[in-house]
């Protein structure tokens, strides 16, 4: 999956590929990847877990919105550059909140959050005032993007608790919002080939923070225990890599491909839009807990919250992946092959894994990614013969 800058706008669907501004804004991602994983370093409890699944969201899903945009309208103007450059500012100000986002920073969080709602309603305003499928009710983004964004302003002057359950009732407004979009126009200029690459350029920033993070562990604790657990740790990333970029964004490339009208809205909704919230949040969680093996390489087992991340975080990566091929109408039965070793061996290792040594236990999850590639990499071998003959 290559980077070029954008087609022109008459390009077709498979010609558009990420532009160098997408690109760099990925790059405030980075640090938000970073800041959210050392959340989950050490012992997280499972209100950590709760506060990092709650922080996470919101950008993510201010993520995939300005991804939309960008898809949708071609435009490299002076514009949309300031306007895009205005958002990593205040994604930038909510990745530094993020430590401290359920304390005293929490109203930087917030206001870093409302910004992007301003910015994103600067990017779909424009396209009020067109004609054809593609315009926009002006109902429609002064509700999602204005009214959200002086209601998360609010937030910011609410005390305590309150303002944390403000925040949940206006990412549900939002979702709401989306669910209740007839999406028919939005579906005939949707770019697959696009929207499938700007995904997967998020699934390797969170795999390069899992990497930065296991060399950072190994610069602190640098023993020969700390390298081999971060060995084992890298040819974990190394199969998750493998097997997603071999063959979940093909599928998802085929599937949105054949898909049409508002079937296809509704198919990138759930698989880019929800489901791999999951995919990348899970992944977040495996490069804390393998932090956390890496510093603990000479303890004689791992905590319970480290197991958690790393081994649980493992089986949610594989059960969201589930959900995803059972979403794009796969049976139960062929996914079950795969998924029920791929979910139940790192759950056994959340169990019993505090009898392991920390290099054990991530040689276990390592050797279960690797056998689930090796049966990916079979069954596509066996459907190509298939076809052949």
């Amino acid at each position: 999956m290559t980077t070029t800058s954008a087609a022109p706008e008459s390009a077709t669907p498979e010609q558009r590929h990420a532009d160098w501004l997408e690109l760099f804004f990925d790059l405030v991602f980075v640090a938000f990847a970073a800041q959210l994983s050392h959340t989950l370093h050490g012992d997280p409890s499972p209100q950590d877990f709760g506060v990092f699944l709650a922080l996470y969201f919101p950008p993510w899903w201010m993520w995939i919105n300005f991804t939309v945009a960008a898809n949708l309208f071609a435009d490299d103007g002076a514009r949309r550059r300031l306007l895009m450059l205005s958002a990593m500012a205040c994604l930038a100000l909510m990745a530094a909140a993020v430590p401290e986002a359920t304390g005293d920073r929490g109203p930087a969080y917030a206001i870093g959050y409302a910004g992007t709602r301003f910015v994103l309603l600067g990017l779909w305003w424009p396209a009020t005032r067109l004609t054809g499928p593609m315009r926009v009710p002006k109902w429609r983004p002064l509700g999602y993007c204005l009214v959200s964004g002086v209601l998360w302003v609010v937030s910011a002057f609410v005390p305590g608790p309150w303002r944390y359950a403000m925040w949940a009732v206006l990412i549900v407004a939002e979702v709401v919002l989306l669910l209740t979009a007839r999406g028919s126009g939005v579906a005939r200029q949707l770019h697959t080939g696009h929207l499938v690459e700007r995904v997967g350029l998020f699934v390797i920033i969170v795999l390069g923070e899992s990497v930065l993070s296991l060399i950072t562990s190994a610069d602190h604790t640098w023993t020969a225990r700390a390298g081999v657990t971060a060995l084992l740790g890298f040819v974990l990333l190394a199969a998750l890599w493998w097997s997603y970029f071999d063959f979940g964004t093909t599928a998802v490339e085929l599937m949105l491909g054949a898909a049409r009208g508002r079937a296809a809205f509704v198919l990138a909704r759930d698989v880019a839009g929800f489901l791999h919230f999951f995919v990348t949040a899970s992944v977040i969680c495996v490069a804390g807990g393998l932090a956390t093996a890496v510093d603990e390489a000479g303890h004689a087992h791992l905590p319970q919250g480290a197991l958690i991340a790393l081994a649980g975080g493992l089986a949610l990566y594989h059960l969201t992946h589930a959900a995803i091929a059972l979403r794009y109408g796969r049976t139960v039965r062929s996914v079950a092959v795969w998924a029920v070793p791929g979910v139940g061996i790192p759950a056994l290792v959340v169990v019993f894994g505090g009898h392991l040594a920390p290099w054990l236990v991530v040689l276990v999850l390592a050797a279960e990614a690797i056998a689930h590639l090796l049966y990916a990499k079979a069954m596509a071998r066996r459907r190509l013969v298939a076809g052949m003959v």
